[in-house]
């Protein structure tokens, strides 16, 4: 029976229970994988408007219903989330990555596009102030070592909101101004103290993955808004 016993593997610990150095080791290999999402993310871009891939895939997307493009990037994006939250098998973990930022990066080109268009350097300015605001966000979290998992349930609600918004806007033809993007900019930074903290507290220590694919999603938000907020200057 005792052996039969410790034949069952164990759950996985959550980082608020592991030791500092195992601790250590999750908090690196999610960053590394966030920055190998960054890097996959630029690679693909570059490819797109190298090819010349960039402006066809613009005319496309902008071609159809642009609920119908973010719909399907909505569908890939809870798939490869709720893949990379379950999956045991570290290869699917890495496909839902994958898969995720492919998509971001497909969803982006008509944005980068234009942004590259109307007003050259401007991408790198949002860049810029997108990995300032990520960092200085970090630091928050990790200097504070705070649990804002309380944020979750708020963030939730005001997703579902911003959601039935956005499809209003494309459904009625009406724009949001530059206070949508600026409060998105906001629920964007929130949502990167909430993913931060998780890192710090709750994911499994077999979850650096699905980590990675959270905090990789919060940054293309806000570098989405910051983006568009910079464009709207211009």
């Amino acid at each position: 029976m005792l052996e039969a016993y410790s034949s069952v593997p164990s759950q996985p610990q959550t980082v608020a229970h592991l030791d500092r150095r195992s601790r250590a080791v999750f908090i690196n290999r999610t960053y590394s994988h966030l920055f190998g999402a960054m890097i996959l993310f630029t690679a693909i871009e570059v490819v797109l408007f190298k090819t010349g891939l960039a402006a066809t895939l613009t005319r496309a997307m902008l071609g159809v219903s642009w609920l119908l493009v973010l719909g399907g990037f909505l569908v890939v994006s809870w798939l490869a989330s709720r893949v990379a939250a379950s999956a045991r098998s570290l290869g699917a973990q890495y496909a839902a990555l994958v898969a995720f930022v492919a998509a971001e990066a497909l969803i982006f080109v008509p944005m980068l596009y234009l942004a590259e268009w109307q007003a050259p350097g401007v991408i790198q300015s949002a860049a810029l102030v997108t990995m300032l605001g990520f960092g200085g966000l970090t630091v928050v979290a990790f200097a504070t070592g705070k649990d804002f998992s309380f944020m979750g349930s708020t963030l939730g609600w005001m997703g579902v909101v911003v959601l039935v918004g956005i499809a209003a806007a494309v459904i009625f033809g009406f724009n949001f101004g530059t206070w949508f993007s600026v409060g998105m900019i906001a629920f964007a930074g929130a949502a990167i103290l909430y993913d931060t903290s998780n890192v710090l507290h709750h994911y499994p220590e077999d979850r650096y993955v699905a980590a990675s694919l959270a905090l990789f999603a919060s940054v293309a938000l806000m570098f989405w808004y910051v983006l568009r907020l910079f464009m709207s200057r211009d």
